[in-house]
């Protein structure tokens, strides 16, 4: 996409623009010349996730932008008070505010710590609230005014609730702020809209979420960043109150080929949806089954079938058992089979050189993991990720949840040798 020039001397305000797609969106403006508060908590290196304000800022400068770096928790009140102060103070104004960042827990209701909840909704709802009423009095005062919230399209289907409902309500809170603030400001002349990928994005946060290979099948940052920089560039009153997807903004600009913004060319038409779209569930367990492998690690019906016996299963995986798994992963886990293959199962993986076997764990499990036979065969040889079997629904745990996901690491070592 060539740049406009729209966005020169432009002011825009990011939540979370240390990285990730907050990071990308930026970089698109820096190109137009355009100044950017980078606001995020990372002032420090983090010890998994790459990329400070400091990084970003000078990324933004040696794209063509000009750079505030500003450590904010969008939580803290003063905070975000001051680092609006500080940009008008600099830049003269705010033109453009980018709601970006987020926080997120897949838990269902029972798992779900209170101080969990509340990260999510004091980051996502009240942070996009916050952020968004500090600046409002300085884009009033701006010719081109605009409020772009990260966020999904108010899909009221039960199933984007029923597995993890703190987590969408959180989120809905920042699409709700759009449907809200919209009607709100319009005589004002603020456009406020949200933006949301079609796709997986492969980001850090993404990564360490479900696992290394999250980037084969997912679409890389800058599809947002694109799509934002249309948004973004357009009249105000021109667009306002709108549930965006990325693909369609870019679509309806005359961009057709989108296989550019595939991390991997040529997984581009086998894409894993993101969340809260009119999507099945069962369709992102399909995606999750080809991301996991390709095709050619798909098995004929009848030898997936020969293969697929729990038993047999398990029996493969005590004789590749190591101290070092065991030191890698300290736990131990629960399997409660259902389905044609029902029946309890238990992986020791915390004392000595680890033990699995039939019935209940001779020591108190940190996790117990529920999933229906047909999936279990296919989440331990590879062909469907924890983490997606987990989102959608087709697994089900109680107890550590990060101790249970540990299986994700310990899979991706065996899966080659089941």
């Amino acid at each position: 996409m060539i740049n406009t020039g729209k966005l020169a001397g432009r002011t825009l305000f990011i939540t979370g623009a240390s990285r990730g797609i907050g990071k990308a969106i930026a970089l698109r403006a820096a190109q137009d010349g355009a100044n950017v508060v980078v606001a995020a908590k990372t002032a420090d290196p983090h010890p998994k996730l790459p990329g400070t304000i400091y990084t970003a800022a000078k990324e933004i400068e040696a794209a063509g932008g000009k750079a505030l770096p500003c450590v904010v928790d969008v939580r803290d009140e003063g905070a975000v008070r001051t680092a609006v102060q500080n940009a008008v103070a600099k830049f003269g104004g705010i033109d453009i505010v980018v709601n970006n960042a987020s926080a997120i827990s897949l838990t269902p209701t029972e798992q779900t710590e209170m101080k969990r909840y509340d990260l999510m909704h004091q980051i996502n709802t009240r942070g996009t609230f916050l952020v968004s009423k500090e600046c409002i009095p300085y884009l009033r005062k701006s010719n081109h005014a605009h409020i772009l919230n990260i966020s999904p399209p108010l899909n009221m289907a039960p199933h984007w609730f029923s597995n993890h409902v703190a987590y969408t309500m959180a989120k809905y809170g920042m699409s709700m702020c759009v449907l809200g603030m919209a009607k709100e400001l319009e005589s004002a002349n603020i456009a406020v809209n949200a933006l949301w990928p079609r796709t997986a994005i492969h980001t850090a946060a993404m990564e360490m979420l479900t696992g290394k290979e999250s980037d084969q099948f997912s679409r890389k940052p800058e599809i947002m960043a694109d799509a934002a920089y249309v948004i973004l560039s357009k009249e105000p009153r021109l667009v306002t109150g709108k549930f965006l997807i990325d693909d369609e903004v870019l679509q309806a600009e005359g961009i057709t080929d989108l296989k550019q913004y595939a991390c991997v060319p040529e997984n581009a038409d086998k894409l894993m949806p993101d969340f809260f779209l009119d999507v099945e569930p069962e369709k992102l367990v399909e995606f999750a089954a080809e991301g996991s492998h390709a095709a050619s690690l798909k098995k004929p019906a009848g030898e997936a079938a020969a293969g697929g016996k729990i038993e047999g299963l398990f029996q493969k995986i005590e004789s590749l058992l190591s101290e070092e798994i065991v030191r890698k992963t300290g736990a131990v886990y629960e399997f409660k089979v259902k389905g044609e293959e029902s029946g309890t199962w238990f992986a020791d993986l915390k004392n000595g050189t680890g033990k699995v076997g039939k019935g209940n764990p001779p020591a108190t499990a940190d996790a117990v993991l529920t999933m229906d036979s047909k999936h279990f065969f296919d989440m331990f040889t590879g062909k469907l990720k924890p983490a997606n079997a987990f989102m959608t629904g087709k697994l089900k745990i109680s107890g550590d949840l990060q101790k249970a996901m540990k299986l994700e690491k310990l899979m991706g070592g065996l899966k080659s040798k089941l």
